[in-house]
């Protein structure tokens, strides 16, 4: 009976996502995509073995760009690697250039921190540092700090607390993949946690308001905990970026994955857009990204994914071709047609084009029919000829083979054709 009740919960979650499909969008459903997903294990699995689990966890980084027509699968290409992601134990962190602001790379690292949860991540930094001293978290009373614990056993000495500041020195303030204020922060604020050096709660808001780029704050009133008088900005926003990415590291897990969708929104002109992109903006836009990919070797244990339409690179005015600086840095990855997988920009259209078969079609028309008619909707899949059609309209009209099978299947909720 409980079982039934988890699956009833959970089929009633998914009446969202069919509406979500019915839109062209993208499940959020970790079961629905891994159910949806057609082909797309062709870039998934090389990731998952080539990134994921070698090249970042060994301290490298990467940027990849991942482009197509709309509808081709771009949103849900991101969920899925987001998830896969976080099956390997990555930070995730997702948003849309729709909500924020990316001319500004400070707004940028904002985001990117909001959904970190530092302290959360400091947290797994003290523990590593108590087992290092030879204790286990796990035997500290919930509520007690581990100094508190110590003293509970009588170990809290001179010799033990100088141990516990020399660890906080070397995995923070001696660290050289760390700004000095944001690495002093962090060593403040992780011995808030263990309980020594002692942090007054005012002191701990200060510190995370430092952090947070808060305006609020007088600079002037950081000096009494040790960090020089500066704000975060734009300019020293990627070096407290690659500060936290080091951070994540510390915390035990292997690498920050960061995925930001609808870069196309940079040259959508339309006045109903609130995140309308003057030139100005859109040019500093892409001189952040130029600066973060000349800037990405300095970065460990990151992979950043843009996800756009392909109007951004074919739109010569206004797209990425109007920024020499940037265009140069990617025009190579974009020359010829034979797919390579470890090429910075995946093109989905080609990928489809060269890669599914009428026959993967019916599949993939199979998977989201019986998604939908789990939930007492009735859906019917296409058949090999119709998907035939669809691979030919593909080629004629330029439309994105995914987007016609979601098409195809879902009108027949209405008895419509394709």
């Amino acid at each position: 009976m409980l079982e039934q009740m988890k699956d009833t919960q959970g089929l009633d979650k998914d009446h969202s996502t069919i509406v979500q499909l019915a839109h062209g969008e993208a499940p959020h459903s970790k079961r629905i995509l891994d159910e949806l997903s057609v082909g797309i294990d062709f870039i998934t699995d090389f990731w998952l073995e080539r990134y994921f689990r070698e090249f970042i966890p060994a301290g490298g980084s990467k940027i990849k760009f991942i482009t197509g027509q709309p509808g081709s699968g771009k949103t849900h290409t991101l969920h899925l690697l987001s998830a896969i992601a976080r099956n390997e134990d990555f930070i995730t962190v997702q948003f849309s250039a729709k909500e924020i602001w990316l001319h500004d790379f400070k707004e940028v690292y904002l985001e990117i921190l909001r959904q970190c949860d530092l302290m959360h991540l400091l947290v797994r930094c003290s523990h590593g540092i108590i087992a290092a001293m030879g204790f286990n978290h796990q035997d500290i009373p919930e509520g007690m700090t581990f100094m508190d614990y110590l003293g509970q056993n009588g170990l809290s000495d001179g010799v033990t607390r100088r141990e516990l500041r020399l660890q906080l020195k070397t995995m923070f303030l001696d660290n050289t993949f760390l700004d000095n204020n944001f690495a002093l922060a962090c060593s403040l604020l992780c011995g808030g946690i263990l309980g020594h050096p002692f942090l007054e709660n005012q002191s701990k808001q200060l510190l995370l308001s430092w952090l947070a780029a808060d305006k609020n704050i007088k600079v002037p009133s950081l000096r009494p905990l040790g960090l020089a008088p500066s704000r975060i900005t734009k300019f020293n926003a990627r070096h407290m970026l690659r500060s936290l990415a080091e951070v994540v590291r510390l915390s035990g897990h292997p690498g920050l994955l960061v995925a930001i969708d609808n870069l196309e929104v940079l040259i959508d002109k339309s006045s109903l857009n609130p995140m309308h992109y003057t030139k100005m903006k859109r040019d500093d836009t892409y001189e952040s990204i130029r600066e973060l990919i000349d800037d990405i070797d300095s970065f460990h244990n990151i992979m950043f994914m843009f996800a756009f339409e392909r109007s951004l690179l074919d739109n010569d005015n206004s797209g990425l071709k109007s920024y020499q600086a940037l265009w140069m840095r990617i025009q190579n990855e974009i020359v010829g047609t034979r797919i390579n997988r470890f090429s910075d920009i995946v093109d989905l259209d080609s990928i489809a084009s060269q890669l599914f078969t009428p026959q993967m079609l019916v599949q993939m028309s199979e998977k989201l029919a019986k998604v939908v008619n789990s939930i007492d909707i009735n859906a019917r899949t296409i058949d090999e000829a119709k998907a035939n059609e669809i691979v030919n309209l593909a080629k004629l009209g330029g439309i994105s083979i995914p987007r016609l099978v979601n098409q195809a299947t879902m009108q027949t909720l209405e008895g419509a054709s394709l």
